[in-house]
């Protein structure tokens, strides 16, 4: 079990530095990220349950992606240059993660620590895209890295 955690916290790692360094990531991590994911969910909870989890988790996912989709239309924003395909594929195979409680409360999270790691890292120099993966691949690396000190079954809790 904690191999397949080392294994996710590495391919995070990797989605953060390729991310960061050019908004390009391999389309293949994002696959490995939710195999990976939901295998340990697997390990924690049963079949039907993790089912259930990925489920409900895939249906928020879609519900803000509409919403914002439907935002970007009404603006008359191009979408194309508001949020890439990497980040809807990290929004997708991250909803193998946890229970939907945990995943709703992780979720808004990793969206609030991207913004302000962004700002935070943006200030001298203005950049016109967001490593958006990137950074919420960080935030849910050390989720994965501190279950590693601690019980980290209650992120499984339904």
């Amino acid at each position: 079990m904690w191999y397949l955690k080392l294994i996710l916290i590495l391919v995070f790692a990797i989605v953060l530095y390729q991310d960061f360094k050019s908004r390009l990531v391999y389309w293949f991590l994002y696959p490995v990220i939710g195999i990976l994911a939901f295998a340990i969910q697997l390990y924690t909870v049963p079949l039907n349950i993790a089912i259930y989890n990925l489920g409900v988790n895939l249906l928020l996912v879609s519900f803000i992606l509409g919403v914002g989709f439907l935002y970007l239309k009404l603006r008359n924003l191009n979408i194309k240059n508001s949020i890439g395909i990497g980040d809807i594929l990290f929004f997708v195979f991250i909803s193998c993660t946890f229970s939907t409680v945990s995943f709703i409360v992780l979720f808004v999270f990793a969206l609030l620590f991207s913004l302000l790691l962004h700002f935070v890292l943006s200030i001298k120099k203005e950049e016109e895209t967001v490593p958006l993966a990137g950074y919420m691949a960080l935030f849910f690396g050390a989720v994965y890295a501190m279950t590693f000190l601690c019980n980290g079954t209650f992120l499984y809790v339904y």
